[in-house]
Parts: C-alpha cells; sequence; structure tokens
C-alpha cells in the first residue's frame, strides 16, 4: 500500500470516528430528561365575601388538607374575607398588598364593575365571561324579610303582608306600636339594616328599598336622586337605631342583642338561616321569614384574576379549587350554612337537619315563591346611594 493511500484511509478513518463521536453526543444530548418539579407551593390566595366565608374556609381546609397538586406541585388556599365593596375599592385603587388570585365577591355586579374599570386603564378584561376562566356561581342567597314573630302579626294585620312600604308606614307611625296595634312596651318600630359602608347588603337593601317605590326592578341615577324618593328613604331609614355602630354582621348582632338592634328588616337569607337558632334561643320570639316582591339575588361568582401579575399555573391552581368547591359533597356543605347550591342534583331540603327544612313553619322556602328579580345597579347608582347615606343618615 503506498503511502497516499494510507493517507486516504486514515482520512476517512477519522472523519468516521469524529461523525460517530457527533452522533453519541447528539444522542445524548437529545435525551428525555425527567423534568424538575418545585415543592414549593403554588399559592392561590381568594378574597371572599363575608355571607360564603365560613362555608369557604371550612372547604379550603378540607381541600389544602388532601395535598392538591398540579402538575406534580403542591397547590395552598388561603381565604382572605373581604366584604364586596371594600374589595371592588381596592380593585379600583390597586391597594391590594399582594393581587388575589381570585375573588368571590357577594354578587356578579361587583366583578363587572370591577373589571369594567381595569379594561379602562389596562385596555383588557381581567375577569373572563366566558370561557375556562370565567366568573361562575359557587352558591346562591338571597334578601328575605326577617321580622319577630310577635313584630310580623301585628304588621300583617293591619297592613297585609311585610314590605318596604308596610316598613315605612311603621317607621313613620307617630304613636308608635301603640298606633300599629302593638304592644306599648315596643316603643317605636326599629329597621334593621346592614351598614352600607361595612356590608354590600346595605346598599343591595336601599336599591330593593328603590325597586319597590318605583313597582319596579331597575332603578337608575335619576330614581334615587329625586327629591320625593329620597324624602321617602330618610323616613324609612329613620328607623334605623344606630347604622354607625353596627358591625358588617346584622344578622348576627339580631341574635345578640335582639329587639335593641331592631324588630326585623330585609337581610341575606343564609345570614338569617345561621341566626335563627340563636334568636330563638335567647329571645323566645322566633323570626318570621318572608319573601320580598322583587328578589335581590347573590350568587358569588368564583372570579379568576386574569392579569399579569399572577402565573398561569396559579390561575390552574385555583381553578382547581373552584371545580372542588362545586363538587357535590362540598355543595352539600354550603346547604348547612344556609346557601342555596348550583349543583344540579343537590337539594335545600335533602337532609331533615338541613336550615331550610327545619324553618319551613317560619316561612322559609325551599323554592323562591316570587321570580322578579332586581337588576344590577350601575356604579353611578351605587356612588349616588353611598354618598345620599353619608350626607343623611350616617353623620345623624
Amino acid at each position: 500500500m503506498n503511502r497516499t493511500r494510507l493517507i486516504f484511509f486514515l482520512v476517512i478513518a477519522v472523519a468516521v470516528v469524529i461523525v460517530g463521536a457527533g452522533l453519541v453526543i447528539r444522542a445524548v444530548g437529545n435525551k428525555p430528561t425527567t423534568p424538575v418539579v418545585s415543592n414549593k407551593p403554588l399559592e392561590v390566595r381568594v378574597v371572599t365575601a363575608l355571607a360564603v366565608e365560613p362555608w369557604v374556609t371550612e372547604a379550603a381546609k378540607g381541600y389544602n388538607a388532601s395535598n392538591p397538586k398540579l402538575e406534580g406541585q403542591p397547590i395552598h388556599v388561603t381565604i382572605i374575607p373581604m366584604d364586596g365593596l371594600s374589595a371592588l375599592s381596592r380593585y379600583d385603587s390597586a391597594s391590594f398588598e399582594q393581587l388575589p388570585t381570585a375573588w368571590i365577591p357577594d354578587s356578579r355586579y361587583l366583578v363587572e364593575l370591577a373589571n369594567a374599570a381595569q379594561k379602562d386603564k389596562q385596555g383588557r378584561d381581567v375577569f373572563l365571561t366566558d370561557g375556562e376562566y370565567r366568573a361562575k356561581p359557587i352558591a346562591l342567597s338571597l334578601f328575605a324579610w326577617g321580622i319577630y314573630q310577635s313584630r310580623a302579626v301585628v304588621l300583617e294585620k293591619k297592613f297585609g303582608e311585610v314590605n318596604w312600604k308596610t316598613l315605612h308606614d311603621a317607621a313613620t307611625a307617630k304613636g308608635g306600636w301603640p298606633e300599629l296595634g302593638g304592644d306599648p312596651q315596643w316603643g317605636f318600630f326599629k329597621l334593621v339594616v346592614p351598614n352600607p359602608r361595612k356590608n354590600v347588603g346595605g346598599l343591595a337593601a336601599m336599591v330593593a328599598a328603590a325597586g319597590e317605590y318605583y313597582d319596579r326592578p331597575d332603578i337608575s341615577t335619576a330614581d334615587v336622586t329625586d327629591p320625593k324618593f329620597q324624602t321617602w328613604l330618610k323616613e324609612l331609614m329613620g328607623a334605623v337605631t344606630d347604622l354607625s355602630g353596627a358591625s358588617a354582621y346584622t344578622a348576627e348582632d339580631f341574635a345578640l342583642l335582639g329587639y335593641s338592634v331592631g324588630d326585623g328588616g330585609q337581610l341575606l337569607e343564609s345570614d338569617l338561616l345561621a341566626s335563627m337558632a340563636g334568636i330563638q334561643t335567647r329571645w323566645n320570639d322566633p323570626l318570621a321569614v318572608r319573601y320580598p316582591k322583587y328578589v335581590t339575588w347573590f350568587d358569588f361568582p368564583f372570579s379568576v384574576w386574569m392579569g399579569t401579575e399572577t402565573t398561569a399555573q396559579e390561575k390552574n391552581a385555583a381553578l382547581d379549587f373552584e371545580k372542588y368547591l362545586l363538587t357535590e359533597e362540598v355543595q352539600k356543605k354550603a346547604v348547612a350554612y344556609g346557601l342555596r347550591p348550583v349543583h344540579p342534583t343537590v337539594s335545600v331540603m335533602a337532609d331533615a337537619n338541613s336550615p331550610f327544612a327545619k324553618w319551613q313553619k317560619q316561612g322559609v322556602a325551599a323554592v323562591v315563591p316570587r321570580t322578579s328579580a332586581m337588576r344590577s345597579p350601575s356604579r353611578d347608582v351605587l356612588q349616588a346611594l353611598l354618598r345620599w347615606f353619608d350626607l343623611n343618615i350616617a353623620k345623624r
């Protein structure tokens, strides 16, 4: 073999070795690797309306105890109790110390108001109305009349039924309860209304009163700023004993403090049901529950924040907790708190110990007899009512 041919074969051999080594290195480099999963939990922070907070908190404890994971990463849920109006204000002013992953407000209209304000600022939706991440109700409740049985008998005998006009006439009776046919020891009629600055129910009560005053479910800014209506509302709200000192939990105060808080009012049904046993035990005068002509519904929508402040994994972890809240087992527990479930197979009457079954004789209805729903008020209506309240009631 001559020298030229030898060199040729050596070059070929070196080339083969180099190509082979390259293929080996490439194969090793393309070998699938096991993804690294963080042991740090995905923290899901959920700002939650006061009315559903006890149930949601219990559910979160059960969820966390089940060691949930998303793609191998642990999930931990923290519940932050907050009234809907306070949460709305914080979203508007961007004053959350750390932006929540999700929000469960009292009603869908609060989500719509928050989203509208953020869309003006950011040019995009931060809470969605369709798709997988849409705001979805997790339970229901509604405004109902809760009046001590002894007082309800007198009012229904004189006026026929309990409504806002009935209570206005009772509030303006110069002779007090004797003029209405009641016991002179009762003094004057006292209305129970949540403080609008501490509980979204206070605003909802004024909106409901306006709906009955005008006999329609939709209320405008012009309606609530009409001088005649404002005079009527001031006469009605004048029967409230002490709004400035009222807590956010009006029904609870009703149960603890009895007649000194008031004779009755329109409050959230779930709050009333939670306090029924305590009222009857302490005051030996059960509540009569009645339903209004125009029903104010609270749907507690689970609303995932879609901004860049939270990661895709955190958003999906929030969805996982939402799915847990909507399971049949957890929805059954909602009934025990006086909430109406959204799960199609869960009935409020399935359990004999359900507050809906227990307090039927007091007027609690499994199916709401009236279906005219109050429409969601605009931001301008809410602000007008709050301003009126501050000027005419809060500082009296």
